[in-house]
């Protein structure tokens, strides 16, 4: 079956038969094989609502011994404040302390949101949050996969610190901090829904829980301290089976993670075209070739961001009927870029560009826009400090509150003139298990990339079999992705096809005041040499200084951590 037949399926289906997420670990771990899953979705079903029953049943008996969210305390935490039972009797200074919201898609990549200028797309909401607040558009992840992507924004550290937790479809030892763990032990409620840290397994990690912490069935349940138990793997773990430990105590603020899957594939076809959406008003991105098929396909994606954008309209809905929206930290922004040819799982911007705004009006001046660079790594150190602890002193990311609260827009921090990228496992499609090593530093005026492993397919090995039935098994199938293999010769696709699915050099430089879309690799080309140099000296500085094992020349420890997804051994899984 071609990939453009299998976008038919449409992942709503799977909510609705279970009431919960749809599991997008399987089209990462599968993205042609989706037909084959929904065909089982009736055993997964009954397991969700045998679980879901449980799950209410020990929460009941908790809630009827008094065990509140604080009262088992977690080590590691970088600061020590009161137990929250001890503030009982005034709270106030718990009550002053703001609530956090963090609202992460799955795929979502800048510009794709109105208020950046796309005339397609509308995201109303995501538009109020930058209106209101800060919008970034300079916000890069660490890593443009899910698993290790979603580690680096929970530790606060470069994903390449984080040993099997830089790869996806992996687990994130427990060792590492996570800010959550350290938000609960301050007093406050924590919990997650849909997908949070994952694909993976929370177990062979030694965690026992998911990393964003327990599990709700939604916002709502969320806010009324009616917890669920984790049972499906995508976002949780197989490890992640936590119930929360009580009710929402009086006063308490909470720290939240909204995780939609959307945008991520499979897309029900046609799906954006018949909301209204004219692909004559799209703009291709330049890696992508121009078609009637890839622009449909486009407007796909669109339906589901402005999904995502809608829910989050809901949930500060909610925020503003309990009174609690303007004391409340909002974070929108996405986990990578679109999943699309040389987008997701790739260095250049389109992988690693993500939309970003925050709000928070009791201390952020609104209607600004920032240049400076940011990671999302950032965000853990960030949320403590506003919330009154010191960051985990491994934490390689640096708090931007200062930035927040700076009232100024453009390039506000002289030192945040530049940001690193990584990626290793993506999938198991290439002989051996392997991943293609890269690393990057983007400044204002360039992109360079290092890539360590130049003999390796960069979309994953190209043969049929079980590497996958198309090959390329690095980006996501889909009818784009189908047009371009169909077209590959044809003179408007064949130079984009060696782009997105060829092999790269060890080196690439790419001059964004000459070629924003980063299409033009100049490492080899002498005016270049000087800034090249310079760029690579300060890649491996900051490498080396964090400890990556790639520049430490073990970095091949990457390729031998097991690998989680479907294939994998059915013990380990």
């Amino acid at each position: 079956m071609s990939s453009a037949k299998l976008q038919v399926i449409n992942k709503r289906f799977f909510l609705g038969r279970v009431g919960l997420a749809p599991p997008n670990w399987w089209a990462e771990a599968h993205p042609t094989s989706n037909l084959q899953f929904c065909r089982s979705l009736g055993k997964i079903s009954r397991e969700e609502i045998r679980m879901s029953s449980f799950g209410c049943t020990r929460r009941d008996f908790l809630r009827a011994l008094g065990l509140g969210a604080a009262s088992l305390g977690l080590s590691g935490c970088a600061s020590a404040p009161a137990p929250l039972g001890a503030s009982r009797g005034g709270g106030k200074a718990l009550k002053e302390r703001p609530n956090i919201l963090f609202c992460i898609a799955d795929d979502w990549a800048w510009p794709h949101a109105s208020i950046a200028g796309d005339k397609v797309v509308k995201t109303p909401t995501f538009d109020r949050v930058a209106r209101e607040g800060v919008l970034f558009e300079n916000a890069f992840v660490s890593a443009p996969s899910c698993t290790p992507s979603r580690g680096a924004i929970l530790t606060g550290q470069w994903h390449w610190r984080l040993e099997e937790g830089g790869n996806l479809w992996s687990t994130l030892p427990a060792k590492f901090t996570v800010y959550p763990d350290l938000l609960e032990k301050a007093g406050y409620h924590i919990g997650f829904t849909r997908k949070a840290w994952g694909p993976g397994y929370d177990e062979p990690g030694g965690r026992t829980r998911n990393p964003a912490g327990p599990r709700f069935k939604d916002f709502a349940q969320f806010l009324q301290a009616r917890p669920v138990r984790n049972s499906l793997v995508g976002g949780a773990g197989r490890g992640g089976r936590g119930i929360s430990n009580g009710a929402r105590p009086e006063g308490a603020p909470f720290c939240f993670w909204f995780g939609s899957q959307d945008p991520h594939r499979p897309y029900q076809w046609r799906s954006g075209v018949e909301s209204g959406m004219k692909v004559e008003d799209v703009k291709v991105p330049a890696c992508l070739p121009d078609s009637d098929q890839v622009r449909t396909d486009i407007c796909d994606y669109y339906w589901e961001v402005q999904r995502f954008d809608t829910e989050v309209g809901e949930l500060l809905n909610t925020l503003k009927e309990k009174g609690e929206l303007d004391n409340t930290l909002i974070v929108m922004t996405g986990d990578n870029g679109l999943p699309f040819p040389r987008c997701k799982s790739n260095l250049y911007d389109r992988g690693t560009n993500v939309p970003l705004a925050v709000r928070w009006p009791a201390q952020v001046k609104g209607g600004r826009v920032v240049e400076d660079f940011v990671s999302l790594s950032d965000l853990a150190p960030t949320f403590l400090e506003v919330c009154g602890l010191k960051p985990a002193g491994d934490m390689t990311g640096r708090s931007f509150l200062d930035v927040l609260t700076s009232g100024k827009s453009g390039r506000v921090d002289p030192k945040r003139d530049k940001v690193f990228t990584g990626m290793e496992r993506h999938t198991d499609r290439r002989a051996g298990g392997v991943g293609y090593p890269m690393r990057a530093i983007r400044t204002h005026d360039y992109l360079y990339i290092r890539n360590f492993k130049p003999d390796r397919w960069p979309a994953g090995d190209p043969r049929q079999g079980p590497l996958g039935p198309e090959g390329y098994g690095d980006i996501d199938g889909s009818p784009s992705k189908t047009y371009m293999m169909e077209h590959r010769d044809e003179p408007g696709v064949k130079g984009l096809f060696e782009l997105a699915f060829g092999k790269r050099p060890a080196e690439e430089l790419y001059d964004l005041r000459k070629d924003p879309d980063q299409l033009n690799n100049v490492a080899d080309r002498s005016e270049y040499a000087k800034s090249k140099e310079k760029l690579a000296a300060a890649l491996m500085a900051e490498l080396k200084a964090t400890k990556d094992p790639r520049a430490l020349g073990k970095g091949d420890i990457f390729d031998k951590y097991p690998y989680y997804g479907a294939g994998a051994p059915k013990e380990s899984r």
